[in-house]
């Protein structure tokens, strides 16, 4: 109806056009005799205007036109209902909105019943609390005839539920976007004017466009908040202040790449002369390594006799191992800072950076405490030792994620095998552990350019006496 309207008046708008054009240009250009004096310019100008400015008045009348047809087509008569689903459809963000509009529209004003199902997981999302709908046998003549893979598109169904090619044999609709089958019964399907369908099938897909959107965003926020919880949760493992010691002084940084990381550390007061330092790294990001961080930080806090440091080593050896991630490790530094003794008794398990910088007659030195284990919790360890170093005042043991020392420049040269980084750690040892850490930290920003880092950052920095 819309289409043979809109025909209609597009010809009887050409012809009184054609007509006016005519008229008007006989009128205005002078006859034969006369317009031999005229410019033919001038004559082909008189033509044109007239005949745009008859173009321009049949634009505006054609689109005025076709806004009153629309009108009287789609919103008079049973098309109306269908327009105003569609209307109400264009604002639901939502499947419970999408619902509504169902049942306040097409149930209670068009009388329809409607079957909504999601073919990928063969789950009904909603169905009309009518015998048809909710009658087993419709459902399984509708599994039948029309399965998962059934192409996206519009069709029309039959008395029987199956496809027919004419909607004046329709007895309903069915709409399938993304595996998910809308079927619309109503009897009188065949009064709906054409026009309609293609505009009500473009809507549904834009609103399915629209709730997967909107899903998407939502899960993102829950994980997002999940995740935020996961971070609160590691934080709390590691230390929420530094005890306060008599003759070591101790500062920390934690920065991790995104909210949660594989760093960790931990600081202890054994005795009035003792104090347990560690830190360590688990590899790869992510959930996992968090987890694997979780588990050797509770290992190490629950341990009764923390000074054995092979006991240590082996229990989260085997903490690591039980969880069988199978690709989950992590390297470690962990030692026991005696001040009485003057000395600090550790086991480096793999890790890379710990060092000693202490003064010399010369300026102040770098004595690496080097690594004697391997890496903790994938492989078999061997004997573990426990080695010692000698400590003097002022002493600082600065221990660093491979985050610190492998930041990159953008020549990709990495900061620990600069010249300026052990300045700065020399230079920084008659500082306290606060102003070494914030040195380190503004060489690290300065070697990388300012750009986002690629690793945690985790430093555990300890002055003694």
């Amino acid at each position: 109806m819309y289409k043979a309207r809109r025909r209609f008046f597009l010809v009887i708008v050409s012809l009184i056009i054609l007509a006016s054009f005519l008229l008007i240009t006989l009128s205005i250009v002078p006859h034969y005799p006369v317009i031999q004096s005229y410019n033919p310019f001038f004559i082909c100008l008189v033509v044109t205007t007239v005949l745009c400015i008859l173009q321009f008045i049949g634009g505006v009348t054609t689109a005025y036109a076709d806004q009153q047809i629309e009108t009287n087509v789609l919103y008079t008569k049973e098309t109306s209902l269908l327009s105003e689903f569609i209307d109400n459809l264009r604002f639901c963000y939502t499947l419970d909105d999408f619902y509504e509009v169902i049942g306040k529209i097409l149930e209670e004003k068009a009388d329809c019943s409607v079957f909504y199902i999601d073919r990928r997981k063969n789950y009904v999302l909603y169905n009309s609390s009518d015998r048809l709908t909710i009658s087993k046998e419709t459902m399984r003549t509708l599994e039948l005839n029309f399965d998962s893979d059934w192409k996206s598109g519009l069709y029309y169904l039959g008395e029987n539920f199956g496809v027919v090619s004419s909607h004046k044999n329709a007895r309903g609709l069915l709409l399938v976007n993304n595996q998910q089958h809308f079927f619309i019964f109503c009897r009188y399907t065949r009064l709906f004017d054409l026009v309609i369908y293609p505009r009500l099938f473009e809507e549904f897909c834009r609103f399915q466009r629209r709730t997967s959107t909107i899903s998407d965003l939502t899960d993102i926020a829950e994980l997002s908040k999940e995740w935020d919880q996961l971070a609160e949760t590691q934080r709390a493992f590691l230390p929420m202040t530094l005890p306060v010691l008599d003759n070591v002084d101790i500062a920390s940084y934690f920065k991790p790449l995104v909210n949660v990381s594989g760093d960790y550390y931990w600081v202890e007061k054994l005795s009035e002369d003792k104090t347990l330092v560690m830190l360590g790294d688990v590899s790869g990001k992510g959930l996992a390594a968090a987890l694997v961080m979780g588990l050797v930080m509770n290992t190490v806090k629950i341990m009764a006799n923390k000074e054995d440091l092979v006991n240590v080593i082996k229990s989260i050896d085997t903490a690591i191992k039980g969880m069988k991630l199978q690709d989950k490790y992590t390297v470690l530094f962990i030692g026991i800072i005696d001040t009485k003794k003057m000395n600090i008794r550790y086991v480096n398990a793999s890790m890379s950076d710990p060092v000693v910088i202490t003064q010399s007659p010369t300026g102040h030195r770098i004595k690496p405490l080097t690594s004697n284990c391997s890496i903790v919790g994938i492989i078999d360890l061997d004997d573990i030792t426990v080695a010692e170093q000698r400590l003097f005042r002022g002493d600082v043991i600065l221990m660093a994620s491979d985050g610190v020392s492998e930041v990159m420049n953008e020549e990709g040269i990495e900061l620990g095998n600069t010249e300026i980084f052990t300045e700065t750690l020399k230079k920084s040892a008659s500082k306290s552990p606060r102003e070494f850490i914030n040195n380190v930290v503004a060489l690290i920003k300065e070697h990388n350019g300012g750009k986002k880092l690629r690793d945690d950052v985790t430093m555990l920095v300890a002055k003694v006496g």
